[in-house]
């Protein structure tokens, strides 16, 4: 039912259109003997996820992203009641056809964060961000050996190596100024980042979007999005938490810290948020701001300072 999607090319042709995926999804559905439920389509995240009735969620993997496929469903049954926030239970997966694969998962209760962020009062963010430090330090003591065969990079001394190399193209491409291009080479090279690091499962994209929250009372009730999964430096995770989670409050950074139970140097959560998979820092730029020093090092401080 739903066509093969290995290229750039197919992926913007197929993945919105919902009158091409919605006759696989409900195709799909039908062989896993829940076509009596309503389907609905989410309008966040780069593939294509249905709420299926009340209690479950479909989540699509066109065959250019099927092994993205293979880690959620393998992540989320690693983890699955094993930290403090609720995650998704995996109720099947496997391949589809053409090359797709699709994960069917228990479907979490709660508003996402990101949307009910504004509405939480300076109380009920603390304590929440108390539960994801706390989260991310369970996620982060898990062995992720089980994993080892479906997630990368493996060698993370050769992941930053290459990450490193395409650093200044990268933000010149997403419109970086060359005032701040130019100063990425000596900033990455004055950073001791860890070739050889403890191994932990990381999310990678901890962000407000991916955590749900009760607003009555504002508790976590779900932490979700598993398929960027790596291991590597458990620093990485940090990335998402500054910008997305704390935004750039120190306040919120120094007791999500606590939390977690360490805290990391702001230079060398910089460093990683330059060679993350998605980094893209004019966008973080424009969402909270640059000091106005125009450095590196004073941007660090800015976004993953603890006063």
């Amino acid at each position: 039912m739903l066509p093969p999607v290995e290229t750039d090319e197919e992926w913007d042709a197929v993945v919105p259109d919902e009158s091409v995926m919605r006759p696989g999804a409900e195709d799909l559905c039908a062989r896993l003997g829940l076509a009596d439920r309503p389907l609905t389509r989410f309008t966040d995240g780069s593939q294509p996820v249905y709420a299926v009735g009340d209690d479950h969620v479909l989540k699509l993997f066109p065959g250019a992203a099927a092994q993205d496929g293979v880690a959620e469903g393998r992540v989320l049954s690693h983890v699955q009641g094993r930290l403090p926030v609720p995650t998704p239970r995996v109720r099947d997966s496997g391949p589809y056809e053409n090359g797709w694969r699709y994960v069917l998962m228990s479907r979490l209760r709660g508003e996402n964060l990101a949307a009910a962020w504004d509405r939480v009062p300076r109380s009920d963010r603390e304590r929440i961000v108390t539960e994801i430090g706390e989260t991310l330090a369970v996620l982060h003591s898990l062995d992720p050996d089980p994993l080892g065969d479906v997630l990368g990079p493996g060698d993370w001394g050769a992941f930053l190596d290459r990450r490193c190399a395409d650093a200044v193209e990268r933000q010149r491409e997403r419109g970086l100024p060359d005032s701040w291009l130019e100063q990425i080479p000596d900033f990455l090279a004055s950073v001791p980042l860890p070739r050889d690091p403890h191994r932990s499962l990381l999310h990678t994209e901890v962000m407000r979007q991916h955590f749900l929250v009760e607003p009555e009372g504002w508790r976590l009730t779900g932490l979700f999005d598993f398929e960027p999964a790596m291991i590597g430096d458990r620093a990485y995770d940090f990335v998402g938490v500054g910008l997305f989670v704390t935004g750039g409050d120190p306040a919120l950074l120094a007791r999500l810290a606590q939390a977690y139970g360490h805290s990391f140097a702001p230079p060398e959560l910089l460093a990683y948020t330059l060679l993350h998979v998605y980094s893209n820092l004019p966008w973080y730029m424009r969402e909270l701001h640059a000091p106005a020093e125009g450095t590196l090092h004073s941007l660090a401080e800015a976004w993953f300072g603890t006063g």
